[in-house]
């Protein structure tokens, strides 16, 4: 089961080191971790993404609500939320499939931010399974690097 957790939290030293040192102490894994501040500069938001039965996700809204420095933690439902994550990929590419990639780039929505002679810095923003399927559609053209933000989440309602 995957546990979605919107934590807002104060915006100070320490927050985010006490908040992985739970899920350290408690043996829960983080699947994804996405922190920023909001609107507000002494309140940042948290999106945290968990796996584990309903007994461990219930587990993990429990202890989060403990944590002195928490202001309010919202467990979101997967299908009522939005789910986006970013990823820049720096893909290689040759003169004869380079027009394939930028097809592939096209359709997924995915832009070109940077091309060398041999590779180009790609940048898309999906939720999680797309930017899964692009991976898979370009693994072919060779994946020189990736870095991919985490999830972030908003109820839709």
């Amino acid at each position: 089961m995957k546990g979605i957790f919107s934590v807002l939290v104060e915006n100070k030293d320490g927050v985010l080191s006490g908040i992985s040192g739970l899920f350290a102490r408690r043996g829960y894994n983080i699947d994804s971790l996405a922190v920023g501040e909001t609107e507000r500069k002494d309140v940042s938001s948290m999106t945290i993404v968990s796996t584990g039965d309903q007994r461990t996700i219930d587990q993990i809204e429990k202890h989060l609500n403990k944590k002195v420095d928490v202001i309010k933690v919202r467990r979101l439902d997967e299908p009522r939320c939005v789910e986006l994550e970013t990823m820049l990929i720096k893909v290689s590419y040759s003169q004869t499939n380079r027009s394939s990639l930028i097809e592939i780039c096209s359709v997924m929505g995915a832009k070109i931010r940077h091309v060398a002679p041999k590779n180009m810095v790609i940048l898309i923003t999906d939720e999680p399974d797309t930017i899964n399927e692009f991976i898979e559609l370009v693994r072919s053209f060779g994946i020189l690097e990736l870095q991919r933000t985490g999830v972030i989440a908003m109820s839709k309602g």
